[in-house]
């Protein structure tokens, strides 16, 4: 006695689900990892890139007005209307002949000041943080008695960016060696 077989259509339907899971498993395994690896390459070198833009502005900042600022908003609008930085961006290396422009272009290959305040990823402003530091002075009369103790407040004299996303840092609120450098130079 002959079994009959099962239909042919059941073995079709198997073999177009085995094909879409296949698809998804690739998708979900190979090609959407990759996408998303690209994406946070971008936000991390795009952020990167502002903070060092970032950076020379403040540097520029404390060479025209002696401290360090801690408002955002206040170095955006220096950058777009200061004669030092468009004097900073056209300055050119007198030994090679190279321009000496401090700052660099962003992934788009422009200058956007206004995206400086923002990281790409979030979309949050930068953390600008300057320090604050008081310094105290034991005046002594002749007999050794106290006379006064002088106060000083020094601010802005070190500043600190930091990325909200975590993608690093730039100077440091405590430590004079770490002023100017980034957390990943």
């Amino acid at each position: 006695m002959q079994q009959k077989g099962e239909p042919w259509y059941l073995h079709a339907g198997l073999y177009v689900i085995i094909l879409i899971l296949v698809y998804l498993l690739i998708r979900v395994a190979i090609v959407e990892p990759q996408e998303v690896m690209e994406k946070e390459k971008y936000f991390k070198a795009e952020s990167r890139l502002r903070m060092v833009n970032l950076r020379e502005a403040e540097n520029l900042w404390q060479s025209k007005f002696g401290k360090y600022t801690d408002k955002l908003d206040s170095l955006i609008t220096f950058l777009k209307s200061s004669p030092l930085v468009e004097e900073a961006m056209n300055k050119v290396d007198s030994i090679t002949g190279r321009p000496a422009n401090p700052f660099v272009k962003l992934s788009n290959g422009e200058y956007s000041w206004d995206s400086l305040a923002f990281t790409p990823k979030s979309h949050q402003p930068y953390t600008l943080k300057i320090d604050t530091s008081t310094n105290y002075d034991t005046v002594i009369d002749r007999r050794g008695k106290i006379v006064r103790i002088d106060s000083t407040i020094k601010i802005g004299s070190r500043y600190l960016i930091e990325d909200p996303d975590g993608y690093g840092k730039i100077g440091d609120l405590y430590n004079d060696a770490l002023k100017n450098t980034a957390s990943w130079e």
